[in-house]
């Protein structure tokens, strides 16, 4: 403690560490270095280190001269007094450096006053103090009497922990004919010993040989150490099995069932007893997928299939049968197998679509490649051999490729999507084995849609019946085309195209262009329009668009709209009272005078019928029902009266039925007034019979140009059938002309194709003509109006008879 207050009042410094000290108060610093052998006798001087390092011997024990070493064992210490280092513990080299050269040990010495520290390095040189040795004194070494010269036998080597010429440096063997030593050198310090066998031995002569190993270093005087060997010479197993034959080739089919027979290995061995007794088993040293596949009788040798045999793994095995004895040192041989598997068909082939369209446009040319693929098969030969087809009726078909496995699917005939949307393509596999395998593989190409089809209307042409009178802005028949094509292609709009008759049905029909229905703008007038026709087109929205154009006939159905006109007898003033003057002695069935009548409707509407609604004396004057002819039924008597009132009532056939009536004023006359009125009445009727004539004339030229209109419309229609309809109304005795006046019985026939219409007959409406379950309003005539046939054309010719 004095002393490191002394050493703190030196260098005044109280607060920093102490090595920070050192390093501030050194003032000088030397380095000595000093070899020594190991293992000297403790207190041995090794050097003088204040003479070394020129301290002052007079005052060095003030100085406190000490050594620093930071081991735990104080190998060296200094004489204070003096100043020699010497040993102070047992110094072994191989303790403290084993095998490393140098062997250095690294020494500080401090002296104070002033405070210096030295380094001093002691090398510990080595003596041969150690012997070689051998972990076991004893070494016992078994050789089979039939080991055959040159067999080399690894020894255990020898360890000397000195080094350098002192550790160790060679073996020496003792002398004996059957062995030799030999020495194999690793590294310069590692030494391994191998005996060598010079001569065959013979247990029956030796069985025993004891030899030494001496291991000696290279220290002087040498050291060594001893390995007492033993040498057991074991009885040999000198005969190895034999096979019968070599190498053994066998043939199987694929797919063998287990425990099928393959061959038997047979083999032999010359030993006796125990060393001639042969097991077989598959050698683990060339185990292979064979031994996995096999069944091996270890006491027979016959080999059995064990499990499922696939030419496609593999087609042909090489198989190593061990064939050891049963001696106390087995020997062992080799029987070669080789077993060669034949293909059988038993792998369907394999259909890999590599690339696929599946979509098509309908339009594609011939060639259009739709799906690439490929086509394998793991069979051999023609058991590999594939061919691929395809259905005949497919428009399709396979092309194949050089290689043969590779196929493209082409379009081979034009396609239409119409017809068919879509195909599944059946392609189909099959090997050339025999039974053959197949397989099948389906693929699926759509067809997308081209605008190739244009609209197709339901009907071509349409032809309707339409009721006179209709409702203005209701619909009246439905136009419907449809487009076998889709989507954008088959949306269909409609509108009216040129009217053959040069006049545009726009004017009083409408036409949605979204459905086709048609509306009339107005209300249609049988008697002035009894048919027109019209073209209407049908537009598909595709790029580019298709259209078609359908005509449209209608045709107008009278209705009972129109009451009979008295013609005849109407007076100058327009009134259709008249007064007719006749004799008294007329006889009975004289013709008084004659009610004529016209109805501007046509068939049964237009069918005029008389009766008298008022009469005087019922029993003198008749009234014809047909011909409106007024006749005296008896003559008369002095009894009646001069003067009689016909009261005439005309009406028509429809279902509502309209009339008119006519009022005849009868005067009867002697025969004296008679011939003096005649000549004022001749002069009077006469100017009345002009003023009737003329208005017959207007009614008569009217009727005629509707019925002209009417015929004209009909020829120019028929033009369009490709059949000859005016020669067949010339020869059909059914043909009614409709041009008449009067009190005609109207008749009109219409024509549909092969079919032909007449709206003729009595108290029938035009209602109940029509047919239901019939296209386009169609209206026939009932079975019963046939039998009145005969009766309506006599009364229509009597009328037209009268009318003249």
């Amino acid at each position: 403690m004095g002393m490191v207050n002394r050493w703190r009042q030196e260098c005044g410094w109280a607060v920093l560490p102490f090595v920070l000290l050192l390093s501030f108060c050194e003032r000088s610093s030397a380095q000595v270095r000093y070899s020594i052998r190991e293992e000297l006798q403790l207190g041995t001087i090794v050097g003088n280190v204040a003479k070394d390092m020129g301290f002052d011997t007079s005052g060095l024990a003030d100085r406190n001269l000490r050594i620093v070493s930071g081991a735990k064992k104080e190998l060296f210490q200094i004489n204070q007094r003096d100043g020699a280092l010497f040993v102070n513990q047992r110094i072994d080299r191989e303790e403290l450096c084993s095998k490393t050269i140098p062997c250095y040990i690294n020494l500080k010495a401090v002296i104070e006053n002033p405070l210096e520290m030295h380094h001093i390095i002691v090398e510990i040189l080595d003596v041969n103090d150690h012997s070689p040795s051998f972990l076991e004194k004893e070494y016992r070494l078994e050789i089979p009497e039939l080991t055959v010269s040159g067999a080399r036998f690894q020894l255990e080597g020898a360890h000397d922990p000195d080094i350098g010429i002192n550790t160790l440096h060679s073996y020496k063997l003792s002398q004996n004919e059957h062995f030799k030593l030999e020495t194999k050198y690793l590294k310069t310090d590692i030494k391994i010993p191998f005996l060598v066998l010079q001569k065959s031995l013979d247990r029956e002569t030796v069985a025993q040989y004891n030899v030494t190993l001496t291991a000696i270093d290279g220290g002087s005087p040498p050291k060594s150490g001893i390995l007492n060997i033993t040498v057991i010479v074991l009885d040999a197993n000198d005969n190895a099995p034999v096979c019968d034959q070599q190498p053994y080739t066998v043939t199987v089919q694929e797919n063998a069932p287990v425990g099928t027979f393959l061959l038997k290995v047979n083999a032999s061995d010359a030993d006796e007893g125990i060393n001639g007794e042969i097991e077989y088993s598959f050698g683990n040293m060339f185990r292979s997928k064979a031994n996995d596949l096999l069944m091996l009788d270890s006491k027979t040798g016959e080999i059995k299939v064990n499990g499922v045999i696939d030419f496609e793994t593999e087609q042909i095995y090489e198989i190593n049968v061990q064939v050891t004895d049963k001696g106390l040192s087995p020997m062992v041989a080799y029987c070669n197998v080789f077993l060669k598997i034949e293909d059988v068909n038993d792998n369907t082939p394999e259909i890999e679509i590599t690339s696929l369209s599946n979509q098509i446009p309908e339009n594609a040319p011939l060639g259009t490649v739709v799906a690439l693929m490929g086509v394998t098969d793991l069979d051999s030969t023609v058991n590999g051999q594939v061919v691929c087809t395809l259905p005949e009726e497919l428009p399709f078909d396979l092309k194949p490729s050089s290689e043969g496995n590779f196929y493209s699917l082409v379009t081979k005939s034009l396609l239409d999507r119409e017809s068919v949307p879509q195909y599944d393509i059946t392609i189909t596999a099959k090997d050339m084995g025999i039974p053959s395998l197949s397989t099948v593989k389906t693929v699926r190409v759509e067809l997308s849609d081209i605008n190739d089809n244009s609209p197709v209307f339901t009907r071509s042409p349409y032809t309707f019946y339409l009721l006179e009178n209709n409702e203005p802005g209701a619909s009246i028949f439905t136009i419907s085309a449809s487009d076998a094509d889709e989507n954008e292609n088959a949306l269909v709009s409609y509108s009216f195209a040129n009217v053959n008759t040069g006049r545009s049905v726009t004017s009083f029909l409408n036409i949605n262009h979204d459905n086709g229905n048609i509306y009339a703008m107005k209300s249609f007038d049988f008697e002035s329009m009894k048919t027109f026709q019209f073209q209407v087109i049908a537009k598909d929205s595709g790029t580019p668009s298709l259209s078609s154009n359908v005509t449209v006939k209608v045709f107008i159905l009278d209705q009972n709209d129109n009451a009979p006109v008295i013609l005849s007898p109407v007076n100058t003033n327009g009134s259709t009272e008249f007064v007719e003057e006749i004799l008294r002695n007329v006889i009975a069935g004289h013709l008084v005078t004659k009610v004529r009548a016209f109805d501007p409707d046509i068939g049964y509407n237009g069918w005029l019928s008389f009766s008298l609604l008022q009469v005087t004396d019922p029993t003198l004057f008749g009234l014809e029902r047909y011909t409106g002819q007024i006749r005296t039924l008896r003559p008369f008597m002095e009894s009646d009266k001069a003067e009689h009132k016909l009261v005439v009532l005309v009406k028509d056939n429809g279902n509502v039925s309209l009339s008119a009536t006519a009022t005849v004023i009868i005067k009867v006359v002697e025969t004296k007034e008679a011939f003096a009125a005649s000549d004022i009445k001749s002069t009077a009727n006469h100017k009345d019979e002009s003023n009737v004539t003329f208005y017959l004339i207007i009614s008569l030229g009217c009727v005629s140009a509707l019925f002209a209109i009417s015929i004209i419309s009909l020829i120019i229609m028929q033009c369009h059938n490709p059949q000859d309809i005016a020669s067949k109304n010339s020869r059909d005795s059914n043909y009614v002309d409709t041009s008449g006046s009067g009190t005609l019985c109207h008749s009109i026939q219409y024509r549909s194709g092969e079919k032909r219409y007449m709206l003729v007959g009595p108290r029938t409406s035009v209602a109940s003509a029509i047919v239901t379950n019939s296209n386009a309003n169609t209206l026939v005539m009932p079975e019963h109006r046939r039998g009145v046939s005969g009766e309506n054309l006599s009364l229509h010719r009597l009328q037209q008879k009268d009318m003249i």
